[in-house]
């Protein structure tokens, strides 16, 4: 459900908006803002953390890294699946999540007609975000440039799924676990001594 919630948007968002575009929902503090980025969650850039690294090289790097990460939730997802508590629905949040960026990733440079300010191509394509809380702004002072920083990134329901998820299992991974073993326990059947004869 994840996936294909975050996928209808976006669709719905590259196929009716023109990039930079903005739509009001609630006045100036939320708008469905049209962007893309070529980077992480939340529009962090691979190249930001290799400045003299090439695009092309960190996209790849950081599609290495995804699918890696895919990989491993899965795997405790499966994992989890007897989990007699809320902890695999969390999991399978941020796998959700996951796997509808990388699909942006994937095959967005192939689906979409590239925008004029990179290629596209196979695994180039770049996340599409949409969601833009204007909340407040950080002012900055001189000697940093002055003027503001926006403290919300523009993101997408993907983002949104892998962020409530990381966020619930690290708060409440201890009840989850405490959950799971009271489930466990009054479900197993309980040992009788045997009858003695005398």
């Amino acid at each position: 459900m994840v996936v294909l919630v975050d996928q209808v948007i976006k669709f719905l968002v590259k196929t009716s908006m023109d990039l930079g575009e903005y739509r009001r929902v609630f006045g100036d503090w939320f708008k469905i803002q049209f962007i893309e980025n070529p980077g992480a969650a939340f529009g962090f850039r691979m190249t930001s953390v290799f400045e003299s690294m090439p695009e092309t090289t960190g996209k790849t790097l950081l599609m290495v890294l995804s699918l890696a990460a895919l990989i491993g939730v899965g795997y405790f997802l499966i994992r989890l699946s007897e989990h007699q508590s809320p902890l695999p629905w969390f999991m399978a949040l941020i796998l959700g999540g996951a796997t509808g960026n990388m699909i942006d990733r994937c095959f967005y440079g192939i689906w979409f007609e590239p925008i004029n300010y990179y290629d596209g191509g196979p695994l180039m394509g770049r996340v599409v975000d949409m969601f833009y809380f204007d909340l407040f702004d950080l002012p900055l002072p001189q000697f940093m440039g002055g003027g503001t920083y926006h403290l919300w990134p523009i993101f997408n329901a993907a983002d949104a799924a892998i962020t409530t998820g990381i966020i619930a299992i690290l708060f409440f991974q201890g009840r989850f676990n405490r959950q799971h073993e009271l489930q466990i326990g009054s479900v197993s059947p309980s040992v009788t001594a045997p009858p003695t004869t005398e």
